[in-house]
């Protein structure tokens, strides 16, 4: 079997053995948006959400999801993130934008920690928002940059 498998040699799960693998600066960049009514983006800018700050919960959710990528994702590595940023803008009429960059040097990659930490974003501006909008939706989700690693750098179309 191939050291990079998901499975042992009995077809079991396994965490993948990267130990062997040089370390290398790896980044990725998620993108996503939540779509929402116009009214509720209206209220998010103007504060008016009761539970708080939307925006500013959601970047700090995104950036906490980002760092705990493998509790939630059975067979992530646990890593070392040396930066996560988590950036949101208002896309009127009826839209807010995530995008979330994740960094390390190591041995694995960070996609799936910069794909957590979009999603985790947009279910925070849902779970925020839901008591006057439960008609939101999350859409477009998807990696748009990868670079370190042996299968080297990936650009989204």
């Amino acid at each position: 079997m191939s050291d990079l498998t998901h499975f042992d040699d009995q077809g079991r799960a396994a965490m993948v053995d990267v130990g062997a693998k040089p370390e290398t600066e790896r980044v990725a960049i998620a993108r996503g948006r939540i779509l929402m009514a116009s009214a509720t983006l209206a209220r998010i800018q103007e504060g008016q959400i009761g539970k708080g700050d939307v925006l500013g919960v959601a970047r700090l959710a995104g950036i906490m999801a980002a760092k705990r990528t493998s509790d939630l994702i059975p067979l992530c590595h646990p890593l070392m993130l040396s930066k996560v940023t988590v950036d949101l803008s208002i896309a009127p009429p009826d839209a807010v934008n995530i995008e979330a960059l994740v960094k390390l040097t190591g041995r694995t990659g960070v996609e799936m920690e910069a794909l957590t930490a979009v999603t985790v974003a947009a279910l925070t501006i849902y779970d925020m928002c839901k008591a006057i909008d439960r008609g939101m939706r999350i859409e477009d989700v998807r990696l748009v940059h990868k670079s370190g690693g042996k299968s080297g750098t990936y650009e989204a179309e």
